[in-house]
């Protein structure tokens, strides 16, 4: 016997079109979400102008190596509210540096960037306290006696290593 009251429904093309029109909609909405997230996050540039960048690349890659060659090396040290930096010459005595300079950049995002001038503290040895927030950072260490670049590098660093 057949139930008198039963409803019989077909899929008509109405509901394709609902089916389609909903998927579509998640894709885009869930895409529109992301591209916000990564434009918020990230602004996606490394250098300002890619072909000067790369007709200063064999100049800074030789004023590397001649730094190098010099044997001047750097120990970048951190403490919960202070930030350490020893210069030291390849026989181990301290190398005569005026002024070392600090940049402090997240590897995703610049809005936390920030720079320190560190206090010549004796020949070599130089400090700040400033206190460092969590996270992934790369530091660049820019070290100057006088107007002349004496090291420079960059350390890539993770606060937590540090119980921060």
């Amino acid at each position: 016997m057949r139930n008198q009251g039963a409803v019989h429904r077909t899929f008509t093309g109405h509901h394709m079109l609902i089916a389609m029109a909903s998927f579509f909609a998640v894709v885009i909405g869930v895409n529109a979400v992301m591209a916000t997230f990564a434009s918020r996050r990230w602004s996606g540039l490394v250098v300002e102008d890619t072909y000067v960048a790369s007709q200063e690349f064999n100049s800074k890659a030789a004023a590397m190596r001649a730094m190098a060659a010099t044997g001047i090396s750097g120990n970048l040290s951190l403490s919960r509210d202070g930030i350490h930096y020893d210069v030291k010459n390849r026989d181990g005595s301290p190398a005569t540096v005026q002024d070392v300079t600090l940049t402090f950049r997240r590897p995703v995002g610049d809005r936390e960037d920030f720079q320190l001038a560190l206090t010549k503290k004796s020949e070599g040895r130089f400090e700040v306290e400033h206190h460092v927030r969590s996270g992934d950072w790369i530091v660049e260490i820019i070290s100057r006696n006088k107007d002349v670049t004496v090291m420079h590098e960059a350390v890539r660093i993770d606060m937590a290593d540090f119980g921060l």
